[in-house]
């Protein structure tokens, strides 16, 4: 797909997995140097219930509803992982294995009981989200990037995904120096007087806003792939952690352009019919990158 056909056709769904994958591996980092990265998967799984529960109420898929459905959620969450915790006498990591298992396919179960006619919203669009449907159906071509109206039709997800971003991204920089040595030295964070509590809370809900922007565009498949393998590559290369964010953004960024790529041209190249997920190619090649870096990594020992 070139020429005027790459503007309408795969140039917002291009943008829109990068966004997603950049707006979730950012706040990854963080994660993955406190050895939470798995939060980044938990927090995938509990939205589910949570947007479709709001779903159901409003009948509409848009943001607030979204968010408030997924705090609900989380809630829920946590008082079924200290239930767990203190009723069954069990370790907190099988408590939460089997919380977000639980609620993972609740959601599916509602899903498949609701009727989603209406919107893009159902098992397969959980897990692997609409981006080849995120087309732009008023552009003619480049021309129509300097169009007003032509850019009022351009998908709304872009919109919502380019927001989340920035505000992750703008919350990094004011905050980076608290995050970095609570990430490091808990106990020296403490001494320094900063809130060790309230920081780790803050960045699991900006992963939280990460994952709730970017699961009705990708799905999940995307979003616990960008949490965990761009930051975990990126690792890999370096010891430095501004340098450490920037490979992460560098490897979300390949992954998305690369794997979208892969996703429409790749069977094609082998001699195949027709395409394959988007969203599961980018997983898959956010997956590819971190073996590479696992074996041939600076850092990796």
């Amino acid at each position: 797909m070139i020429g005027a056909d790459f503007v309408p056709f795969a140039l917002t769904p291009l943008l829109i997995g990068c966004l997603a994958s950049v707006a979730c591996a950012l706040p990854g980092n963080f994660l993955v140097l406190r050895r939470q990265a798995l939060i980044g998967d938990a927090i995938s799984h509990v939205v589910l219930p949570g947007i479709v529960v709001a779903f159901l109420i409003t009948g509409t898929i848009s943001t607030w509803p979204m968010l408030i459905g997924s705090a609900g959620a989380a809630l829920v969450a946590v008082a079924m992982i200290e239930g767990i915790r203190r009723f069954g006498r069990i370790e907190p990591g099988a408590a939460m294995g089997v919380t977000f298992t639980a609620l993972f396919a609740a959601g599916v179960l509602l899903l498949e009981q609701s009727d989603t006619s209406g919107v893009h919203l159902d098992v397969e669009h959980a897990l692997f989200g609409n981006l080849e449907s995120l087309i732009w159906l008023d552009a003619i071509g480049w021309s129509s990037l300097a169009d007003p109206q032509a850019l009022a039709g351009l998908p709304p997800e872009i919109f919502r995904l380019a927001i989340v971003t920035a505000l992750i991204g703008l919350g990094l920089m004011v905050f980076w120096r608290p995050l970095a040595i609570s990430t490091f030295d808990e106990g020296f964070a403490e001494t320094l007087g900063l809130p060790v509590r309230a920081i780790g809370l803050g960045l699991v809900i900006a992963s939280a806003i990460a994952a709730v922007a970017a699961f009705d565009a990708v799905g999940s498949i995307i979003v616990i792939a960008m949490f965990i393998c761009p930051p975990a590559a990126a690792r890999l290369m370096t010891n430095r952690l501004g340098a450490q964010v920037l490979w992460s953004v560098a490897f979300a960024l390949a992954s998305a352009i690369s794997g979208f790529v892969l996703a429409a041209y790749g069977p094609l190249w082998l001699g195949a019919q027709n395409a394959v997920s988007a969203a599961g190619m980018i997983g898959t090649v956010s997956g590819v990158f971190l073996a590479l870096a696992a074996l041939f990594g600076p850092t990796r020992r």
